[in-house]
């Protein structure tokens, strides 16, 4: 005798989960050629500064993996096709009191379930901006920072890092709120989150990679279940976008310690196949890899050249 169907249970399809996007990038570098299996960053504890004082007394800025616009880059618009002229190689920094043109071409964010087209899913700058007119927080910081998405954990480690908590410092930083958008970008957040809590910065990472950020142990991280693209919260929506702040705002005050990650409860859609699809070889065929083994060569020699100016 069978027992009860799923309907009847009310259990959601087993692929209605988190996207295990370190396992699918490995199988999908591997079915286009590249066979040395990538190494992400894996810690087992994590620094954790707790807030020096209440939120409303805090000065709080942005890192963010998105991009400068950049007109002589090619094509950065929405739906763009991952554009490597468009990638950044050291950290930035912009004026707060000011507005910003970022984009995210130049990443690997989910160009089939989101077109980038609302720069409030991966720049929350409006929303901090409200929260301080809230009183919510104390200040924004006069500045953001951009961070390189590096596969290289070295330099983002030895580079990066300390170059984001310098400007941090001269800014006299509380709290860094930390948005990235492509798996590699949420490595670097955390890695970036790592280094800035083990010397005096209170941190939140918002992002939607949930197995690469808890496996390189960030402080804190806000889960939004949603294609990569849309860290702070869904594209045209803000109430999504002010919920998913302020959710990242409430774990600042109560995370109890490090490795604390608070799931938010916005769900993308009722239909959640579009987890399926991101980099998944299983739905790709032998001319659809060829076709893409052929543009990553293409990118990766623009890059290279990039850097290299």
């Amino acid at each position: 005798m069978s027992g009860p169907s799923d309907d009847q249970l009310g259990f959601a399809p087993d692929y209605d989960s988190p996207v295990p996007y370190m396992q699918r990038t490995r199988d999908y570098y591997a079915a286009i050629g590249y066979t040395t299996p990538y190494r992400w960053a894996h810690y087992v504890d994590a620094p954790f500064q707790p807030l020096k004082k209440p939120l409303a007394q805090s000065r709080v800025t942005i890192v963010t993996t998105a991009a400068q616009y950049d007109p002589t880059k090619g094509d950065q618009g929405p739906g763009a096709a991952y554009n490597g002229s468009a990638k950044f190689y050291q950290v930035y920094d912009g004026d707060t009191s000011q507005q910003h043109d970022l984009r995210i071409s130049h990443i690997g964010y989910d160009r089939k379930h989101t077109t980038a087209t609302d720069s409030g899913t991966w720049f929350p700058l409006p929303q901090l901006i409200k929260a301080k007119a809230a009183g919510r927080i104390g200040e924004v910081a006069p500045r953001f920072f951009g961070a390189p998405t590096n596969r290289s954990h070295r330099v983002t480690i030895d580079t990066d890092a300390p170059d984001i908590l310098a400007r941090c410092l001269a800014d006299q930083v509380d709290v860094a709120v930390i948005v990235p958008n492509c798996p590699v970008c949420h490595q670097t957040s955390a890695l970036v989150a790592r280094h800035l809590e083990a010397n005096g910065i209170a941190t939140v990472v918002m992002g939607c990679a949930k197995d690469i950020v808890e496996h390189a142990a960030a402080p804190r991280f806000l889960f939004s279940d949603f294609p990569l693209g849309n860290s702070a919260g869904k594209p045209h929506e803000v109430e999504s976008q002010a919920l998913t702040l302020e959710l990242a705002l409430r774990l600042l005050e109560s995370a109890p310690g490090a490795r604390t990650t608070m799931q938010s409860p916005l769900r993308w859609s009722e239909d959640a196949s579009w987890k399926l699809d991101y980099n998944n070889i299983s739905q790709m065929s032998p001319e659809e890899l060829a076709r893409r083994r052929a543009e990553f060569d293409k990118q990766k020699e623009i890059a290279r050249g990039n850097r290299a100016a």
